[in-house]
């Protein structure tokens, strides 16, 4: 399993009157399998999220992942921690779903030809066979979705960070998408308003005005959430 440490962390962002705090000084070790995040809009939860492979940079302290520091060893950072954004349009970027896959097996596969393959046989994985030729910009939001998802662990990193990633979907991909996510061998840090799904997993975090409010067994920390918010 691995291992995510900060230390001490704050994140400030500039202001016309000064520096805001948008994460207050924050201290935690991140072992478990299934992580959860919640809380309202604006608390703080994406920051948090996004702190684990550099996209947010540490105002003061460290983050740690494996002992690597994200400010210092970024690349090797982002190779072991995986991003899944909302919307999966912010991540597909290449013409068709065959061609996206590639671009993340660049370092594995330097010839063309076995990339392609290699990324033919990622898209049958996750229920996308037969989807090599499709435009991303056809695809359906759960199909999107699976997509974005297989081309982030396509380069198989040992974390993934999901940022909200059923919040655009219907029910039924909430769903897949949702079970899916759980049943990764990777460690999942999960950003959600899901409830439901963040109570299937191993920890939660309550985030709230900037501050980790209550951290523990999801049933204790989600039952606080809903009787205070």
């Amino acid at each position: 399993m691995s291992g995510i440490r900060l230390e001490q962390v704050t994140v400030s962002v500039p202001t016309h009157d000064g520096d805001r705090r948008i994460l207050e000084e924050t201290s935690l070790e991140l072992t478990e399998r299934r992580i959860a995040l919640v809380g309202p809009n604006g608390s703080g939860k994406s920051t948090l999220a996004r702190l684990l492979n550099g996209l947010v940079p540490a105002t003061t302290g460290r983050v740690l992942v494996d002992g690597l520091d994200v400010a210092r060893e970024g690349r090797e950072v982002r190779r072991r921690v995986g991003f899944m954004f909302t919307d999966p349009a912010a991540q597909l970027v290449m013409p068709t779903a065959r061609e996206d896959v590639a671009l993340s097996l660049r370092r594995t596969h330097p010839d063309k030809a076995e990339r392609l393959a290699a990324a033919d046989r990622v898209l049958a994985d996750f229920g996308l066979g037969g989807f090599g030729d499709r435009s991303v910009h056809g695809l359906s939001g759960g199909e999107g979705q699976l997509l974005a998802l297989a081309g982030v662990l396509a380069t198989e990193p040992s974390v993934l960070v999901a940022d909200e990633p059923t919040t655009l979907l219907d029910l039924g991909n909430s769903r897949r998408i949702g079970d899916l996510l759980l049943g990764l061998p990777q460690q999942l840090v999960l950003v959600t308003h899901d409830l439901e799904l963040a109570a299937r997993c191993d920890r939660v975090l309550l985030v709230r005005s900037g501050r980790v409010e209550r951290d523990g067994d999801p049933a204790d920390v989600i039952d606080h959430y809903r009787v205070t918010a």
